[in-house]
């Protein structure tokens, strides 16, 4: 189901190739978000042709309330519905849990909110995030587990972390106890809690090493600790889950973090950052971080990158997208999501090919200065 194809002579990197119902992933891999059933302001066919997405992620949380389950069901999953053929990774509502903390209410049981929508109450429990991410039809689903916030005193670590573990125990009976309903497998991945105490991410990767899925996840990173700890208690939980399972660090992040957390071992990475942020005009490029909106660019007619593998990016100079976003035209906003998504696909795939050729480690490290430069 994973293999890993290449490794990096001078750090954890590999490159691997994970099989899914829907085909294969080749990794290290980024996955654009798309919440709803849609990552804002992309066609499918600009996903598939342009940015050459492998795969996407969904959110349960909110698939869960709008469309709802009965008409994903009657679309044949998610995946017909969108029209995506693709993979597709659903999380599990467990981080929707965490930032909607004045709407919700967490007992073992499992967790009881209001939707945002309508203010209508609703209760997730290990067990029917499960059969919803089934209706769903995500070639891989998530754990169902508490997402603690940054700061977090040691004893609420503790006690989330404790749940979270009898929460994954009840995620495991009831997905072995059920069947996909589109006709293909479905892969579930346990997710490693603990905040930013390594006794208890030590703990946590060795409780889910112990699961033997077929994959793993880190979670509860990238919420507001510094970039150092994250990469610490990465390092520790990569040491401890089995290396010949595809590693996922939920929510990350930045250029520079995606590159870093390769090299401790990371496969896969998810960020709303790409498309959010081009919303407000913020371009990641391959000589640095652009901000559009600003009266520096209202001149330039170079290109947007002129190494993006973005088409777009190469055709429209940055005088006239700062045009479009001053004029408030809507392409303004396609034009910068699909260019950030290309050169965060661009990053990773690069990557790929640095760790396979055995200069991932070096590239890197002379990269990643030029990635943070403001332009």
């Amino acid at each position: 189901m994973f293999s890993i194809k290449a490794k990096d002579p001078s750090s954890g990197a590999r490159a691997g190739v994970m099989q899914t119902g829907h085909g294969d992933i080749l990794t290290p891999i980024f996955m654009p978000v798309g919440t709803q059933g849609s990552v804002k302001g992309i066609h499918q066919h600009e996903l598939n042709d342009e940015v050459k997405a492998q795969i996407i992620l969904g959110n349960t949380y909110h698939l869960y309330l709008r469309p709802g389950l009965e008409i994903l069901e009657r679309a044949g999953g998610l995946h017909r519905f969108i029209a995506w053929n693709k993979p597709m990774l659903t999380d599990s509502g467990g981080y929707q849990v965490y930032s909607l903390s004045g709407m919700r209410k967490i007992k073992e049981e499992g967790v009881k909110f209001q939707s945002h929508i309508d203010g209508s109450y609703h209760l997730f429990t290990p067990e029917n995030v499960m059969d919803i991410q089934r209706t769903i039809g995500a070639d891989i689903v998530m754990a169902f587990d508490e997402c603690t916030p940054y700061p977090c005193d040691f004893q609420y670590a503790k006690r989330s972390m404790g749940m979270t573990h009898r929460w994954l125990n009840r995620c495991i009976s009831r997905f072995d106890e059920t069947e996909s309903k589109y006709g293909y497998d479905q892969i579930f991945a346990p997710i490693v809690q603990g905040s930013t105490y390594p006794e208890l991410r030590k703990e946590s990767a060795e409780f889910v090493a112990s699961c033997n899925r077929a994959m793993n996840a880190i979670g509860g990173l990238s919420v507001g600790e510094p970039h150092e700890d994250m990469y610490a208690m990465t390092e520790l939980v990569c040491g401890i889950l089995p290396y010949d399972k595809p590693r996922y660090l939920m929510g990350v992040g930045l250029p520079e973090n995606i590159l870093e957390s390769i090299a401790l071992g990371i496969d896969f990475f998810d960020c709303v950052l790409p498309t959010r942020n081009a919303r407000h005009g913020i371009l990641y490029t391959s000589e640095g971080v652009i901000h559009i909106k600003n009266a520096k660019w209202k001149d330039d007619l170079s290109a947007i990158d002129s190494r993006s593998t973005s088409h777009l990016s190469q055709k429209h100079s940055k005088a006239y997208l700062r045009h479009l976003f001053q004029a408030g035209e809507m392409l303004a906003l396609q034009i910068a999501s699909l260019h950030n998504l290309c050169f965060f696909l661009w990053l990773v795939e690069t990557a790929r090919v640095k760790i396979i050729a055995g200069e991932f480690a070096a590239w890197k490290n002379h990269i990643i200065p030029t990635l943070r430069q403001k332009l």
